[in-house]
């Protein structure tokens, strides 16, 4: 299978990152990023010679010649996201809900699903939130957002030919203990301190919403090689029960 990813610089794209480079039946991987991997990220030996990176600035355009070399690929994996704190409904929506919605559409248009058959479509497994809320009810702008996101995602994919959308909402998560160049890089000294003080608690009181890094990325490779076709959206508490039965 060939994966397409974004979101690879932050904490969700770098774990699957590495998940796929690990796993064998993902035979190369795209990366669509506006900046190239950091020198600091350890990758295993074989993270080169699997990968395509291609730099790309503006996620609300994909130019044609793009788009047809993203619909190489065989599946996606979007990662990419940020926290709605200090941004505005319509500059959130732009990074959130445009950027992945222009992109099924070029991917689309690019003929990505053209001639798969139906238990082998192209994948877009949109790495959302738990929390979000496809109804537009909710009190938290980020949590509509995402919802809306998902909602279109999913109709969208569910009307072009040979495309399918799978949703994965994961729950509190930071960059794990087995990579401690992560935490550096990735986290402040404030958010360190969050992170260390949230993830006993949650463990403890919520263990639905804590998330493990090691099981969303494995999670999120999985669904898009097209385990667990029962459904297209997944919560966190799914997650945990599903994931104990990937060796």
């Amino acid at each position: 299978m060939k994966l397409l990813l974004t979101g690879v610089t932050g904490v969700a794209g770098l774990a699957i990152y590495r998940r796929a480079v690990e796993d064998p039946e993902v035979t190369h991987i795209t990366l669509l990023t506006r900046r190239p991997v950091p020198d600091w990220a350890v990758l295993p030996a074989t993270a080169a010679a699997k990968t395509t990176t291609l730099i790309h600035s503006d996620f609300s355009s994909f130019p044609p010649e793009l788009a047809k070399q993203l619909a190489e690929n065989d599946a996606c994996v979007w990662a990419l996201g940020r926290s709605s704190l200090g941004m505005s409904e319509e500059e959130y929506t732009a990074t959130t809900y445009t950027s992945v919605m222009n992109a099924a559409r070029a991917l689309k248009e690019a003929g990505v699903g053209a001639g798969r058959s139906a238990d082998a479509p192209f994948r877009f497994v949109y790495i959302s939130g738990e929390g979000a809320d496809q109804t537009g009810r909710s009190r938290q702008m980020w949590a509509n957002v995402k919802g809306r996101t998902e909602r279109d995602l999913i109709e969208f994919c569910k009307d072009a030919e040979g495309m399918q959308a799978r949703i994965y909402r994961p729950g509190y998560f930071f960059p794990s203990k087995n990579n401690p160049e992560d935490r550096t890089n990735q986290r402040s000294a404030t958010l360190g301190v969050v992170d260390n003080v949230m993830t006993p608690v949650l463990k403890c009181v919520m263990p639905s919403v804590y998330t493990r890094t090691e099981d969303l990325s494995t999670f999120a490779v999985e669904l898009a090689k097209g385990r667990w076709p029962e459904t297209d959206q997944y919560r966190n508490a799914d997650m945990h029960k599903l994931v104990k039965d990937v060796q």
